[in-house]
């Protein structure tokens, strides 16, 4: 890969151009093979917010980062699969579980709570509502609102991407 100090890089001090070709090629090189954006900030000589602002600007460029921070993703999906599939290297195996299942493999503080106890927390809740408030209209806006928040955490547990942590 050029040095970041080639010619076609560089640009005066609070040029408001953005990236031009040469480094947005040298950007996707780099988060090609599994560096993140402010890794090709630092390389070529920008902040990782005029990689942003060029994406949102060139949305040929965004689909080229897309593209390219998936790509080493797969790759090295890829290479973990393939280890696991041989026995000696079960630990790639157990770290894919762990990142894409984390609900079912991962490690937890004993204080972490699962969405499954939420749920079966609130369905107590709702069991000691009816059996201790006497008045009806009561009982049922406490149980309305206890089955609104019921429908939001399944909702969430539904669409709840596996590698990314819950925001409950």
């Amino acid at each position: 890969m050029p040095s970041p100090q080639t010619d076609a890089s560089i640009q005066e001090p609070g040029s408001r151009r953005g990236l031009d070709e040469f480094r947005k090629r040298e950007i996707l090189a780099i988060l090609s093979v599994g560096c993140s954006r402010r890794t090709a900030a630092r390389y070529v000589g920008c902040s990782p917010s005029t990689i942003r602002r060029t994406a949102e600007r060139d949305p040929e460029f965004a689909e080229a980062l897309r593209k390219a921070e998936t790509k080493a993703q797969i790759l090295f999906m890829k290479n973990i699969a393939a280890a696991a599939r041989k026995e000696q290297y079960w630990r790639a195996a157990a770290w894919a579980l762990e990142r894409l299942n984390p609900e079912d493999y991962g490690p937890r503080s004993p204080q972490a709570v699962t969405l499954e106890q939420i749920r079966a927390l609130i369905s107590e809740f709702a069991r000691i509502i009816v059996e201790e408030v006497p008045i009806a209209s009561h009982r049922k806006r406490i149980l309305k609102r206890l089955d609104r928040l019921s429908a939001q955490w399944r909702h969430e547990g539904d669409n709840h991407d596996p590698g990314e942590p819950s925001e409950h």
